[in-house]
């Protein structure tokens, strides 16, 4: 499930675009300030942010522009600015799309999956022969299929995206299994063990890279 961020200043509309996208299959976080959305991007994944322009503190072209400096995350700006020269600011400060309110739901959602194509990335990554491979959901050593479950695999991909980052067992919870999941901190345990077991017996040298941080969670190295 592709995750969004909404970021407005207007509780309605943020409203109002959950009801129409969460029925589409998209899973959606939303913010009323540019900052708590960028301080959110930093520690969470997101698959695609629609943005308004006129907020206080930050507006819309601040956060693109600071969220651009870390990211390359699709944004759509949504916004009831439809001057010209508002479209170009937009596009130059960090937007991929520029939509004006009010808006067609429809032509909406045909940019989000248009942009969400246009910037997918086939995702294959490889250590010590050990491949993960996103877009066929496998993952390899030495050509020997090594059988994970789906949350087993995700976690997996997580962890290898981010390189000596530290990772909760919470963070762990949110991004693998959702915000609204009761998983507990032990399921990250076991399926961290699972991982591991399912590597030694593919003989991949699974204990030089996935790290755990006591007190703490798990990172790769």
């Amino acid at each position: 499930m592709k995750k969004l961020m909404l970021i407005d200043d207007e509780v309605r509309m943020l409203q109002l675009l959950q009801l129409y996208l969460q029925p589409n299959g998209f899973e959606c976080v939303t913010f009323t300030t540019g900052q708590a959305a960028i301080e959110y991007l930093e520690e969470n994944a997101i698959d695609l942010i629609i943005l308004d322009v006129m907020m206080p503190g930050l507006n819309g072209w601040q956060t693109a522009g600071q969220i651009r400096e870390f990211s390359d995350v699709p944004i759509i700006m949504l916004t009831a600015r439809d001057q010209n020269t508002d479209v170009i600011k937009g596009l130059n400060t960090g937007a991929d799309d520029y939509m004006t309110k009010p808006f067609d739901e429809n032509v909406l959602l045909a940019r989000i999956n248009a942009l969400l194509r246009r910037t997918k990335k086939v995702r294959k990554l490889e250590v010590d022969d050990l491949i993960w491979d996103e877009e066929n959901h496998v993952l390899t050593y030495k050509d020997q299929v090594i059988l994970l479950t789906p949350k087993e695999f995700d976690m997996l991909g997580l962890l290898l995206k981010n390189v000596k980052t530290v990772f909760s067992r919470d963070r762990l919870i949110e991004s693998v299994w959702g915000f609204d999941s009761d998983t507990e901190g032990r399921t990250i345990d076991s399926h961290v063990r699972n991982i591991r077991d399912k590597c030694r017996k593919a003989k991949f040298p699974i204990d030089n890279h996935l790290k755990t941080v006591w007190g703490v969670g798990y990172k790769w190295e």
